[in-house]
């Protein structure tokens, strides 16, 4: 080993590369390559020069060892305060996976099964009705309506097959009545949106297509009723605090503001989506699908704490067989459960509770990684094969699908040379 450092120290002084002195063992024991390395700090740098992003953040860990925490240009292109690794960002649906393993543990504690009816937590689902598209004596498409041939189960929150949708993309009659139905009027909190939701009906019936809409936030609202406590206290109990998560929140308080990663003005604008807008406003909705703000290092103990089957540091959280069934494909072509056009997880991938599952295989990515991310540029994923994961901190809406597909392409290719 020690031959390997001082034949390394000759190569970085050569190429210009470089990484601290503490840094040979621990490449060389992961398997990726210095160069590789610096090609995925190169692409993110040149991002940032090109004026594509303001600034990004990136964590790659393996063997549970930290293989990168770095962080690239400005949180604020207007203010110019240089990224830091302890820079907060809005995760939007990156919220999902952690409120879902939420969930889960409170099926691993007997409170809640997945095949429990929603409306044995929240009643007022039980006379949700379903959606049908129909023709007037005018011939034009009119909405009517007819009874659900099944319950909504928990199951179908947290696979996404609930029939409960978002009314911010697509144009369908449905999504159109979603968009327009006032959902967050107001100070609405958990309680009060799963109501609302409630009263409109299904995009479709429950358990036949995966549809991407508010299942996670109501699941939230399912978490507070069988805990007796607000999402964010149940989480902070049991999940955020233990793991160390100490930033990750539905809020930022105004100590913390200065660290708040923000896009480039005239990006997407996300402020409104889904009712959320600035995180250091106060407010009373707790969106287990959207609302949460947290840091790459907080994001990093989440992942390893799932990539270690349910346990970090001497601690369980889920069962070993939870985190198993989690990260399976729960909607496969043989469960009849339809794919459209929107559906996110992409044609090599099926989903399970919370995540998207690779189940093809291709010559760089794995079957079995598990993955998610957010509108506003955050992603990571989780590679049980490689023993290791990736988080990505961005506040970048508009670039976020295509910096997801470049820099998983560089990451793996750095693992697969295998040295320097």
């Amino acid at each position: 080993m020690a031959r390997l450092a001082a034949a390394l120290t000759l190569l970085f002084f050569a190429t210009g590369l470089s990484p601290s002195r503490a840094e040979f063992p621990t490449l060389v024991a992961s398997g990726f390559s210095v160069r590789g390395l610096e090609r995925v700090r190169d692409y993110l740098r040149n991002e940032v020069a090109t004026g594509k992003i303001p600034g990004a953040v990136l964590l790659i860990q393996r063997h549970g060892q930290r293989i990168l925490l770095e962080s690239f240009g400005v949180k604020d292109a207007e203010s110019r305060r240089p990224m830091t690794d302890d820079s907060i960002f809005r995760l939007y649906s990156m919220s999902k996976p952690v409120t879902s393993v939420a969930a889960m543990m409170l099926v691993d504690d007997g409170k809640i099964s997945l095949d429990d009816p929603l409306s044995k937590f929240i009643p007022v689902f039980a006379g949700t009705k379903v959606a049908v598209e129909k023709h007037d004596e005018n011939g034009k498409v009119v909405l009517a309506t007819e009874p659900a041939a099944r319950p909504i189960t928990i199951l179908d929150l947290l696979r996404q097959t609930s029939g409960i949708t978002y009314g911010f993309y697509g144009d369908n009659p449905v999504r159109q009545l979603y968009a327009k139905s006032n959902l967050f009027d107001g100070d609405v909190d958990n309680a009060e949106l799963a109501e609302r939701l409630a009263k409109l009906p299904l995009a479709e019936q429950p358990g036949t297509l995966w549809d991407y809409g508010h299942s996670t936030d109501v699941l939230g609202r399912v978490i507070e009723v069988v805990s007796g406590k607000s999402l964010y206290a149940f989480e902070k109990e049991r999940l955020l605090d233990p793991l160390g998560m100490i930033d990750t929140a539905f809020r930022v308080d105004d100590s913390r503001r200065s660290r708040v990663a923000e896009p480039l003005p005239g990006d997407v604008p996300l402020s409104t989506v889904k009712g959320l807008g600035d995180p250091v406003q106060r407010r009373r909705w707790q969106s287990g699908g959207g609302g949460m703000v947290g840091t790459a290092d907080d994001y990093a103990r989440f992942a390893q704490m799932l990539l270690n089957g349910g346990q970090l540091d001497g601690r369980r959280y889920l069962k070993p067989e939870t985190v198993s069934l989690m990260t399976s494909d729960l909607v496969p072509p043989e469960s009849g459960i339809a794919r459209d056009y929107y559906y996110f997880p992409s044609g090599d991938s099926g989903f399970g509770l919370g995540f998207a599952v690779r189940v093809v295989e291709n010559p760089l990515l794995p079957t079995g990684e598990y993955r998610w991310d957010g509108a506003g540029g955050t992603f990571f994923f989780v590679d049980p094969k490689d023993d290791m994961f990736a988080v990505c901190m961005l506040a970048s809406p508009s670039q976020r699908q295509r910096i997801q597909i470049e820099l998983k392409k560089l990451i793996y290719q750095a693992l697969e040379k295998q040295g320097p």
